[in-house]
């Protein structure tokens, strides 16, 4: 069965996502790349608007969920790995753009770089969930030359769990994409203290440990 949406409703869909009803409303599966690779970058439109954006519309016919997935997976991977790339290519270098030291100052690129060099996998693992870390520490792997193939693999496995959840509970329960927006923040909420506290405990485990070696 095939569902259709009028011009209104699809309006209402991206009523408060001016930038992302733009790209996607005019370049379709391209817009939706270009708005995940944008996120991924930092970019202050929230990774979950274009997410639940492509499920409501996949639910109504307009998108094809099976190309509309994968795409929102490309375009997430491809910020984060322009992320890594550039920090493996420029470095520390990077750091005396003013830009970058909005989201990484020196002081935190030596503690992620310390993180790394403890807990590199569930930094990365982590890192993806959490609200003003991702692109620091995707950033900081670059410039640590955390391997590329490691790099990927991780945040790919993060991103495809993640990512199809969120998709997932959008196309299902599309007819109540406000409460899902709803329930995907407070979810989102939780993942982060859970993540935050996670990582704390490991760093002061691991200083522990550090105090005790003779």
């Amino acid at each position: 069965m095939e569902y259709t949406l009028s011009e209104a409703n699809t309006s209402r869909i991206f009523a408060r996502c001016g930038v992302v009803a733009t790209l996607i409303g005019q370049l379709r599966y391209l817009g939706l790349f270009l708005v995940l690779v944008g996120a991924g970058l930092g970019l202050p439109v929230p990774e979950e608007v274009p997410i639940v954006a492509a499920a409501v519309l996949s639910h109504a016919g307009i998108f094809a969920w099976w190309l509309a997935l994968p795409v929102i997976l490309a375009g997430a991977l491809t910020g984060d790995v322009i992320l890594y790339w550039a920090g493996h290519h420029w470095g520390e270098r990077l750091l005396d753009w003013r830009v970058v030291r909005r989201v990484l100052s020196r002081a935190r690129e030596e503690q992620l770089k310390a993180a790394y060099r403890e807990h590199g996998v569930k930094i990365l693992l982590t890192a993806r969930h959490v609200m003003g870390l991702r692109a620091a520490a995707f950033l900081t792997a670059g410039i640590a030359r955390v391997p590329f193939g490691k790099f990927l693999a991780i945040d790919a496995t993060a991103a495809v769990f993640g990512i199809s959840a969120s998709f997932g509970l959008a196309h299902v329960f599309a007819d109540q994409v406000q409460g899902v927006l709803r329930d995907i923040h407070r979810v989102e909420r939780w993942l982060t203290l859970v993540a935050v506290a996670a990582v704390a405990a490991w760093l002061v485990l691991g200083a522990y440990r550090r105090s005790r070696r003779p």
